[in-house]
């Protein structure tokens, strides 16, 4: 201050500077609520799909019409050229009604004309018939019976006559799956199938019964779910996980479910299914789900032990502290944050654009992958990895440098910041998949699988119990394990839970496992 109580040059600048900086803080705050805010109409609003729609870009009318806050945009960089073959459009699937499957039992109804009207109508004379039209229809009966087990008793009259006693013996009948209740092995085989494929809440499957003329509790429908897996299914798990244990890659991946009733936790509190999965091309197709209360990093280290294969994760860091495990990121998650990028602009095109360049080209490189042949001398996984260091390296090394270049000029806390600032940090493990083979590019695989948990979960919501939950873990397991082998889940659980009972807790079980049950003929 001066002797007049005005304010001096130098404080006028401070004071200019404080409000241009909090001016800038607030403008990239705004930016942020903005991009939230348009990911959240498209999130309620538009298609869920992330396909990536090819868009020419206009750097010129970019210019002029982005703001301060898009200042990063860059010019459009060209992508390697590697010698990648193009691939011709494929045309689309074939339209029209599928016939039905070969394998349905067929009946024949017949229809014939009266007597009356198999006169000739233009000379009145005696017609024969020469032939017949035959169509079909889908035609689906579900009935409900009642098993009546007659187990029939014998005595000795001799016995009867002179001795004191007179021993009574009775034909045994195998032992049931769960002894004492109204359910045969098939009954819970529907009622699993029901709840864990199809999604329907043990309510509305108790309404089914209802319609059915057959009133079974709710009550009783979840002492039927888990009964089956701690008395039976259980054993199937386990079995599975060893197996999955020696398996040389597992992807991991983890959700979230809800459980009302957990010991000192509040309703309200979340609780994880971490999800495992044995690779792609594995003779061995297993997927299995492990209900725990939290996400640390304890939880996939009890559940794999010390496993030393490969590990393909999303960059949660708990799944890292797997020492002596070979982790791989996932490529589609690093593809997934542009794209929420991209949906966040006001107009299309920019940075986010040309990244999904760079990702299109890597997976057009898996795609022809695929395709390739072996040299002589070379295994399956060797003709990959040498596809992909011919093709995938300098596209990757191309993207690197794009990013790097990109970096300082995006905003921190922008949704193309976090998409960049993603990559960058898990660029070691994204890239390792180039020098193997046997590596995938992405999680995808387990990804569709737990998708099944998830649209689930909209119509159940919750478990009730923490055994509910864990019940539910194995039947989701032993459900999808057998979507991946391609095997019908309810001929297979009707199968495992009348044999499961019969057997030993310590007999050998392999036989029950779903990769060693036929296929259904449609996989």
């Amino acid at each position: 201050m001066n002797r007049t109580g005005e304010p001096t040059v130098e404080e006028l600048m401070a004071h200019i500077a404080a409000l241009q900086a909090q001016n800038r803080q607030l403008t990239e705050h705004v930016f942020k609520l903005e991009e939230e805010l348009a990911l959240a109409r498209l999130h309620r609003f538009a298609p869920r799909s992330e396909k990536h729609v090819d868009r020419i870009f206009n750097e010129a009318e970019q210019a002029a019409d982005e703001d301060d806050a898009d200042s990063e945009d860059s010019d459009v960089v060209d992508l390697p050229d590697t010698g990648l073959p193009s691939v011709e459009s494929t045309t689309g699937k074939k339209r029209g009604r599928r016939p039905l499957p070969e394998n349905l039992p067929r009946e024949r109804v017949e229809y014939d004309l009266p007597d009356d009207q198999k006169a000739c109508p233009c000379c009145r004379g005696q017609m024969h018939r020469m032939g017949e039209t035959v169509t079909e229809q889908l035609h689906i009966e579900v009935k409900a019976k009642v098993l009546q087990n007659v187990r029939f008793k014998y005595a000795c009259r001799h016995c009867d006559r002179t001795g004191i006693n007179t021993p009574v013996v009775t034909a045994p009948m195998p032992t049931q799956p769960l002894p004492g209740s109204i359910a045969t092995a098939s009954t819970l085989a529907f009622a699993l199938v029901h709840k864990y494929v199809d999604g329907t809440p043990l309510y509305r499957l108790a309404q089914t019964f209802e319609r059915a003329g057959v009133p079974v509790s709710r009550g009783a429908l979840g002492h039927w779910v888990i009964g089956s897996s701690e008395k039976h299914l259980h054993r199937i798990y386990d079995a599975l996980k060893l197996r999955l244990r020696s398996q040389s890659l597992i992807h991991g991946d983890e959700t979230t479910v809800q459980v009302l009733k957990e010991k000192d936790r509040q309703a309200t509190s979340t609780s994880y299914m971490w999800a495992y999965r044995s690779g792609e091309h594995s003779d061995e197709p297993i997927v299995l789900l492990d209900y725990q209360p939290g996400r640390g990093q304890m939880d996939p280290q009890a559940f794999l032990g010390d496993y030393r294969g490969i590990v393909m994760s999303d960059g949660y860091s708990g799944w890292r502290t797997l020492e002596g495990a070979t982790h791989l990121g996932c490529m589609a998650h690093s593809r997934r944050r542009f794209v929420d990028a991209l949906k966040a602009r006001k107009k299309g095109g920019g940075p986010p654009e040309q990244a999904l360049r760079f990702f299109e080209q890597l997976y057009r490189v898996e795609r022809q992958v695929r395709d390739e042949k072996p040299e002589d001398g070379e295994t399956q996984a060797d003709s990959i990895r040498r596809f992909r260091q011919q093709h995938s390296v300098p596209i990757l090394n191309a993207l690197k440098q794009w990013l790097d270049e990109i970096a300082p000029k995006v905003l921190p806390d922008s949704k193309l910041g976090d998409a960049v600032a993603y990559t960058l940090n898990q660029w070691e493990y994204l890239t390792r998949y180039t020098e193997d083979g046997r590596m995938p590019i992405d999680n995808n695989l387990l990804e569709r699988d737990i998708r099944i948990f998830a649209t689930g979960r909209k119509s159940w919501l919750f478990s009730d119990t923490v055994d509910g939950a864990r019940a539910s873990a194995v039947i989701y397991s032993l459900m999808l394990s057998c979507r991946a082998c391609g095997v019908e889940p309810l001929a297979w659980l009707r199968h495992a839970l009348t044999q499961l009972p019969q057997r030993a807790e310590d007999a050998d079980i392999d036989d029950l496992l779903p990769f060693n049950f036929p296929k259904t003929a449609a996989a």
